[in-house]
């Protein structure tokens, strides 16, 4: 079964990306290669069940077992040592990835509240697009009575794309809600 996005891209948004940039080849319009999804839990440090909880989160969230990222440097200000379990990440590639593309935008950002579009300075010239999330709430999976703490979490949408311009069309024939 592939995703509907993924249709998507191959019959509306390809061929308007072609059109629109003048591109030689279908090879050339940029795609999405990944999703990665990165939420950092700096309160690990005092007690670790806080780590397993978004570990579980980012499980329900993305569909996918997260690894858990380490910290690369000690900060003693932080009370940090190189080594310790400091967050949770996972990369979503393929059907996956659409699926993920397709709730962000259809189910999860129109419930974030006083919500006015996303902003179309996150790129970060190279064709990638962040997007910081506040709250784990506004997924559907996440059960609200079962979370002790909010959490956020980072977006990041890996494009092929050579430019921002490029990107960003890329992401908003997806439907992507930019902020007018």
């Amino acid at each position: 079964m592939t995703s509907a996005f993924k249709e998507k891209y191959v019959n509306e948004v390809q061929p308007a990306l072609i059109s629109k940039f003048n591109y030689t080849s279908p090879m050339q319009a940029p795609k999405i290669e990944k999703i990665v999804l990165n939420m950092g839990v700096g309160d690990a440090v005092t007690n670790s069940n806080n780590l397993d909880e978004a570990v579980s989160e980012l499980k329900l969230i993305s569909g996918q077992q997260p690894i858990i990222t380490k910290a690369k440097k000690s900060i003693a200000g932080f009370r940090l040592r190189e080594g310790m379990s400091i967050g949770t990440k996972v990369t979503l590639r393929g059907d996956r990835m659409y699926d993920f593309l397709y709730k962000l935008i259809n189910v999860a950002l129109p419930r974030v509240r006083d919500f006015h579009g996303v902003s179309q300075r996150s790129f970060d010239g190279r064709g990638n697009y962040t997007l910081g999330i506040k709250e784990q709430l506004i997924f559907p999976e996440i059960n609200y009575d079962d979370v002790n703490r909010v959490r956020g979490l980072d977006v990041v949408i890996v494009t092929t794309a050579n430019t921002d311009e490029e990107a960003a069309e890329l992401l908003a024939q997806f439907g992507f809600p930019f902020a007018k």
